[in-house]
């Protein structure tokens, strides 16, 4: 197997066992067929392939990209993800979460969110097919018609057919309620649905001999707004009694985008209808589309949040191998010593430590988030309810975060490399292309912010997502108060009483009704809030890692244990996170500081401001 530079696996199950134990999972009876040797060896599977087959395709496909036949109005993926995908779903990733009544492995969201951050590494285009088509899938496991499961659920669960979101419309972006989408009620219980969707990933590509699409639509005679929106299944092909492909449905692509980034994942505009032959069925109830679509939005967003830490690993762990091998000047720490490795110099070193814990707070959070979803499901009562609210309160946190630090974190991988980073020879730079749509699909960072300032925090009844998030962040300060310097731990204290003063402050503006303060404000408040969970999990990572050190070196001083750790792979494992930890506490986490002050300073200019300000050389 090639070297893996997208992964670091030993992180990936320090914080799958060691912090998380996912393996503990297994006492549930859903997961009682599964223990630590199924998880390590589904792992390992992936990685070897995400490493052997899927990265190999990657620069191949940014440079031939998904092509569009306006003649036959097809869409062709890059041949390379033909033959990836028949190794992928041959090895059951395609239904590596699905329920096992339908062909599934049954695996738990956490193992099956650290699975994905390997191909998702290897890359997000042809990931992005795939990760679609399992959200799509669950769509129609949990709310479609029973006829339809059997005709539809196994062959998405295997991968032979692939699946859609379609929210976008040309006019209703962002705005979801505004869409014209519109079913019509036919006698057979079927619906006619007519209108256009954009911005559709996936929505055509010759990956899947069907194409399962679930649209938002209003049924013709309800209201207008979200509370009037269903959602539909709406085949690309019809399927016959016997579950074989029938006839073409009425829906086509009429183009597909030219991106900037991500170019082998098709995204599509289609057209629903154009004939008046568009069939689909309804899921769940009538106008409860929404309701119904933000159990794929809050996954899809999970796995954005996942691509962000994807991207970022890859690019760090590339910017690391660079680093140690690039010859450049001397070391400026050792007079005389000429032609280096570039990783000896300090600036580079800064880098490469800020890249490597927030990657690993990343990594942290987002299987955090997964972990969470699991115990929602699985748990009973008020352990159920604490695992949803902190799931709720990290989604936001995920997104956002892990997505605006992706498009920074490939910027400094780029760093790294000098001016060959930024040519087309070296990985990172198509890395940070990739990582910059991120930030914007599947709901803009801004709208995360938006969602956590407001449904997370300001209008949560009872705080209940916050209590419980302080409440897991105290657990953590009184484990790390029995092995971690104390100055990180009043950092963390001090941290968490900045932002609560921020809080307050909002909570304030928003009682005396002044909403244009808050909303202003959410995107910092996200920002800092980010910081400090980040900082709760370096905390939570020392609080492990400290007392292993110790173990594995027999207490060492300091200066022996630098020697210690060069020739002990373990313990230079733990001595690393500690590391990065130390970084990320007792330096990133300081500007939480000035993030608050900036809040608490009341700047009225953004709500002072009017459209005919922004003209300059318009007029």
């Amino acid at each position: 197997m090639v070297r893996n530079q997208l992964v670091d696996s030993r992180d990936l199950r320090f914080v799958l066992f060691e912090m998380l134990h996912a393996d503990g999972l297994s006492r549930f009876e859903r997961y009682s067929a599964l223990d630590r040797d199924a998880f390590d060896a589904t792992l390992d599977l992936a990685e070897q392939m995400a490493v052997e087959k899927v990265y190999p395709a990657n620069a191949a496909s940014d440079r031939n990209g998904a092509r569009y036949d306006p003649e036959t109005k097809n869409v062709a993926v890059p041949g390379e993800f033909k033959d990836v995908i028949a190794y992928f779903n041959e090895a059951g990733f395609s239904g590596i979460g699905g329920d096992p009544a339908w062909g599934g492995m049954g695996m738990p969201e956490t193992i099956c969110r650290a699975v994905m951050e390997y191909f998702f590494a290897a890359s997000v285009s042809f990931t992005m097919h795939v990760s679609l088509s399992v959200g799509a899938a669950n769509l129609v496991r949990n709310f479609a018609p029973e006829h339809l499961k059997k005709l539809y659920l196994e062959k998405m669960t295997a991968g032979a057919w692939g699946g859609t979101m379609c929210l976008t419309e040309p006019d209703a972006g962002s705005d979801v309620g505004a869409l014209k989408t519109k079913a019509l009620r036919q006698a057979d219980g079927t619906y006619l649905i007519t209108g256009q969707k954009i911005f559709i990933s996936s929505g055509e590509n010759d990956l899947y001999e069907n194409i399962v699409h679930t649209v938002l639509a209003r049924i013709e005679g309800d209201p207008p707004g979200t509370k009037g929106i269903s959602i539909f299944l709406v085949p690309k092909y019809l399927a016959n009694p016997d579950g074989t492909i029938g006839g073409r449905n009425d829906v086509v692509c009429s183009g597909i985008e030219h991106k900037m980034g991500i170019k082998g994942s098709a995204t599509s505009s289609l057209s629903f209808g154009d004939n008046g032959r568009c069939v689909g069925w309804l899921m769940g109830e009538e106008r409860q589309g929404m309701k119904i679509m933000f159990q794929m939005m809050n996954e899809a967003r999970l796995d954005v949040a996942l691509q962000g830490l994807a991207v970022s690993s890859s690019a760090y762990l590339h910017a690391v191998s660079y680093a140690k091998n690039r010859v450049q000047g001397s070391d400026p720490l050792s007079k005389g010593s000429a032609n280096c490795v570039i990783v000896k110099h300090p600036d580079v070193r800064r880098m490469l430590l800020w890249m490597k814990s927030n990657v690993e707070a990343m990594r942290m959070i987002t299987l955090l988030a997964a972990h969470s979803s699991d115990l929602a499901h699985a748990e009973q009562g008020e352990a159920a309810r604490e695992a949803q609210a902190l799931l709720d309160f990290l989604i936001p946190l995920c997104k956002a975060g892990n997505t605006d630090l992706a498009w920074l974190v490939t910027a400094e991988a780029i760093q790294v490399y000098g001016g060959y980073g930024y040519c087309a020879d070296y990985p990172v730079e198509q890395l940070a292309r990739d990582s910059k749509i991120l930030s914007l699909y599947e709901g803009t960072n801004g709208i995360q912010s938006m969602d956590f300032a407001m449904r997370k925090l300001l209008m949560n009844p009872g705080m209940y997502n916050y209590s419980v998030f302080k409440k897991r962040l105290g657990e953590t300060m009184d484990l790390a108060s029995k092995s971690v310097d104390p100055t990180y731990v009043a950092v963390m204290t001090k941290a968490l009483g900045s932002i609560e003063q921020a809080m307050d402050f909002l909570a304030k503006k928003r009682d005396a009704g002044d909403m244009a303060a808050v909303f202003a404000a959410a995107t910092p408040l996200q920002q800092a809030f980010r910081m400090l969970v980040h900082g709760w999990m370096h905390l939570w990572s020392m609080a492990l890692c400290a007392p292993k050190l110790k173990e594995i070196s027999g207490g060492l001083e300091e200066a022996a244990l630098k020697e210690f750790v060069r020739d002990n792979s373990e313990a230079a494992y733990y001595y690393g996170k500690i590391i990065s930890s130390r970084f990320y506490i007792g330096s990133e986490l300081y500007k939480i500081f000035g993030m608050v002050e900036a809040i608490l300073a009341g700047e009225p200019a953004v709500a002072d401001s009017f459209e005919e300000i922004f003209t300059g050389a318009l007029e």
